[in-house]
């Protein structure tokens, strides 16, 4: 078995190549773009083949900016178009692939990588760890009343602003320009480059697929926040509400759900423990369904990556970390003063023991260290460990992504 990277010439066969993977067939592109592929950088994908040069599995990466706790934005490979044909599965060529693929994102001075998996079990054995979580709201159209009515506008409330119509043909441009403010001040998110937009590379509203967009401006007429929905059936979905602002999504919710000839609305993509069902009078008029985990992350350099997110406790910790998919090993003094940390070796006895896929977890602040204890993956060396690391991972906005790659 031979694995190399890919040039542009390659395209055709990396597309037949993952599809057969999946068992699925390339589907046909619209006139203006709108699949996926035209998104893929051809110099971050990897073939491999037999010895006779026949394809037999793939995988690539994305260029992406990940928002860390702190609003600090890195450079980060989006991992994807991963697959194996099925007539050589189990044998060695996933794990070849991972691990030729980490070589090569370590090569790049990358120190930190992020992929969606479409099966859980497969990734953690490769040090990814499940980072950010998801969810569906479907809410009965008629029994989704707002238990408080509609505060009287004031010019410093959010929601002061209005709700303005438009076509995706329409505002592209505006998408574009709120995405981006969004995901850099929500932590977890990813950015979405230019030219996914222009190819309309990935689910709507970034593909070229008909929708209207509920955008909301400020009392300046800033847009600030939007929500992309079709309706079909007398259902009205939403790809996603985008906005950092409660107040925001709370007057985006309440413009879908006054839709009319619409018997119940599904919210795609809502950040864990959102407060939309709790404002409604009927707890139960929201019901989530579609709890999942989303983005997973993987450390390739811990000092740099401890050192390059924002923590909001001071503190020391001395973490034992192994790394199997590599082979690696290390015990990492981390001290936080002031927001800002530092990571270096030491020989001191830790206070936690984990894998590097359990530092993945935890890194973002969407899962407390805590409850990987209680899990039994991460072991606590005394009774305050836990604790002291919960502190000082935790954040205080969620991690979330609701971007598709």
């Amino acid at each position: 078995m031979e694995i190399r990277s890919t040039t542009d010439q390659d395209l055709d066969v990396l597309v037949d190549t993952f599809h057969a993977a999946l068992g699925r067939f390339p589907e046909t592109p619209t006139e203006r773009g709108g699949v996926w592929w035209s998104a893929l950088e051809m110099d971050r994908c990897l073939l491999a083949t037999t010895a006779a040069g026949q394809p037999i599995g793939t995988a690539g990466a994305y260029s992406f900016e990940l928002t860390l706790p702190g609003e600090v934005v890195v450079p980060v490979a989006g991992v994807s178009v991963v697959g194996v044909l099925p007539t050589h599965r189990r044998r060695g060529v996933l794990s070849a692939m991972m691990r030729h693929q980490l070589a090569e994102l370590r090569a790049r001075g990358e120190f930190l990588s992020v992929l969606l998996s479409s099966e859980a079990p497969i990734y953690g054995r490769f040090g990814y760890g499940l980072a950010t979580y998801d969810s569906r709201l479907t809410v009965s159209r008629h029994q989704g009343v707002f238990a408080l009515p509609r505060a009287r506008a004031t010019a410093d409330d959010p929601a002061a602003g209005q709700v303005e119509l438009l076509r995706r043909s329409e505002c592209g441009d505006l998408l574009e320009e709120v995405y981006d403010r969004y995901r850099r001040a929500q932590p977890g998110a990813l950015s979405r480059p230019h030219r996914w937009w222009t190819a309309g590379a990935g689910q709507p509203p970034i593909s070229p697929a008909p929708r209207y967009i509920a955008v909301h401006r400020d009392t300046d007429g800033v847009p600030d926040g939007y929500a992309s929905y079709s309706v079909d059936a007398r259902t009205l979905t939403v790809d996603e509400t985008i906005t950092t602002d409660d107040a925001v999504f709370t007057a985006l919710a309440r413009f879908v759900l006054g839709h009319d000839l619409v018997d119940k609305v599904v919210f795609k993509h809502v950040p864990p423990g959102h407060p939309l069902r709790w404002q409604f009078e009927d707890f139960r008029a929201g019901e989530v369904d579609d709890d999942t985990d989303w983005l997973w992350v993987r450390l390739l350099d811990v000092p740099r990556a401890l050192t390059a997110r924002g923590w909001s406790a001071d503190g020391e910790l001395v973490l034992d970390v192994d790394d199997p998919a590599l082979g690696e090993h290390g015990r990492h003094l981390l001290t936080v003063r002031d927001g800002k940390a530092d990571c270096v070796p030491t020989d001191r006895e830790p206070d936690l023991s984990l894998d590097i896929r359990d530092l993945g977890s935890v890194y973002l602040g969407g899962t407390a260290p805590s409850t990987l204890v209680r899990a039994g993956h991460i072991r606590a060396h005394h009774p305050g460990a836990a604790a002291l690391a919960d502190a000082l991972f935790h954040t205080d906005r969620p991690p979330h992504c609701l971007h598709w790659f």
